[in-house]
């Protein structure tokens, strides 16, 4: 386990496989928090051919948040807190790693135990267009940040952590960052389009053997 591994693997599992920009700051402040009980429930690329999945219940703390299950094509899953953030007009989601690697139920599955006390969590954000119908968002991608900052290095305060793009702004700067760039596809770029499953879909396609 190292460095990389730790800041990307699960993020980029949640994000269909790209590379999402990680920040070492939340988006939020508890003003900016909402709750949207239209989120709730379980989402799929096409719920006549399921692939991925984003399931998103309540949860009770922190307060006004979701828990967020992923689940790729594959089977392999991720588990994250996840808080609705609105700023100004424009929705967001900060997304956040509810189970950390370095913390198995057996300490001992670890090989290297002490090095994960260098190892710190991250965040990373998504832009939600719409929830209803469809739960329209773009995601964050490293490739295309990385173009951004070429052209206006001082756009927001960032880092390199083992080659990925980290950044290192504060909650207050971040949001402003957000909000200047939150139409620019160099921010985010990566469509998004996710439709709700009906209830009863779930168990059917257990029950076909899908």
């Amino acid at each position: 386990m190292n460095t990389k591994k730790f800041l990307f693997y699960l993020l980029a599992a949640v994000l269909c496989g790209c590379v999402p920009v990680a920040s070492l700051h939340c988006l939020y402040t508890d003003a900016d928090i909402v709750f949207e009980e239209k989120l709730l429930g379980t989402w799929m690329d096409d719920p006549n051919d399921p692939d991925t999945t984003w399931e998103f219940s309540r949860m009770d703390d922190p307060n006004n948040s979701y828990k967020l299950i992923f689940t790729d094509e594959e089977g392999r899953k991720g588990s994250f807190i996840a808080h609705l953030v609105k700023l100004k007009n424009k929705l967001f989601l900060d997304v956040y790693p509810s189970e950390l690697p370095w913390e198995p139920d057996d300490p001992n599955k670890v090989d290297w135990l002490y090095n994960t006390f260098f190892l710190i969590p991250a965040h990373t954000f998504i832009k939600v267009e719409s929830i209803e119908p469809q739960l329209k968002m773009r995601i964050t991608k490293e490739g295309k940040m990385e173009e951004l900052l070429k052209e206006n290095p001082d756009a927001v305060e960032y880092t390199s952590v083992e080659d990925r793009l980290v950044l290192t702004a504060s909650t207050k700067q971040l949001q402003a960052f957000v909000l200047k760039y939150a139409d620019d596809e160099r921010l985010f770029g990566d469509k998004a389009a996710l439709d709700r499953v009906k209830p009863g879909m779930q168990m059917q396609e257990k029950s076909s053997g899908r």
